[in-house]
């Protein structure tokens, strides 16, 4: 039976001051992307507005603009699929064995409010198949609860980009909040690799996540292994 992947994109184009744009973080999804279509999983993409999503400038530049984010950019059914992502409301959780939450800064914007995502995400992994996320992704995982009221990521290990790369990337000033310590707040068990900008991926039961936009191959890896 063909495994399929729900993956969630953000349709945020600019942080709280609109002279800073953002977005998709192109890699995040790519390099996934790959990685699924190699085991011949079916994606699907989703986002909290449907529609139309954004890439983030500094994901388009070296070294994150790969040949796997060039590929995706010179194909016109590819970029297609980015004006023309489902809403949550389109869809059935039933239908997805795993969801993916990609990132990029934008994703803190859009992420944690949407109801329709933590409806999807619960029902997911409250039967067992995986949710995962990498770098900003799990801001899509910080407030959705579970059935018995508890916080998803609570008492389970996780990464996701940290406060030191937000400092190293100099958009500490611009970003919302720090995504690490709210992790921290609902009980997560944050980890990080030693150095920041490395490939890191953790695994907890049917939970997945990486680091930074460097660790999605790993971490997409780690889902289709599950699988």
């Amino acid at each position: 039976m063909t495994r399929r992947v729900l993956t969630v994109l953000t349709n945020v184009g600019h942080y709280d001051d609109p002279g800073h744009p953002t977005g998709l973080w192109l890699s995040e999804l790519t390099h996934a992307w790959e990685v699924f279509d190699d085991h011949g999983f079916e994606q699907t993409l989703v986002s909290p507005a449907g529609g139309h999503v954004p890439l983030e400038p500094r994901s388009l530049k070296f070294p994150s603009y790969d040949r796997t984010a060039k590929d995706w950019r010179a194909d016109p059914a590819k970029m297609a699929l980015l004006e023309s992502t489902l809403s949550p409301d389109q869809v059935d959780s039933a239908d997805y064995d795993a969801i993916y939450f990609t990132g990029g800064h934008a994703v803190m914007y859009d992420f944690p409010d949407s109801e329709g995502l933590q409806r999807i995400t619960r029902e997911i992994f409250e039967r067992g198949a995986i949710v995962s996320s990498v770098c900003h992704g799990y801001c899509g995982l910080l407030d959705t609860r579970l059935s018995d009221g508890s916080y998803l990521i609570a008492g389970r290990r996780l990464t996701g980009f940290a406060w030191q790369e937000e400092v190293l990337a100099r958009v500490d000033k611009l970003v919302p909040y720090n995504a690490e310590q709210r992790a921290k707040e609902r009980g997560a068990l944050y980890e990080k690799a030693k150095l920041p900008f490395v490939s890191y991926a953790v695994v907890d039961g049917n939970l997945v996540t990486g680091q930074n936009p460097g660790s999605a191959k790993e971490t997409a890896r780690k889902v289709a292994a599950l699988l």
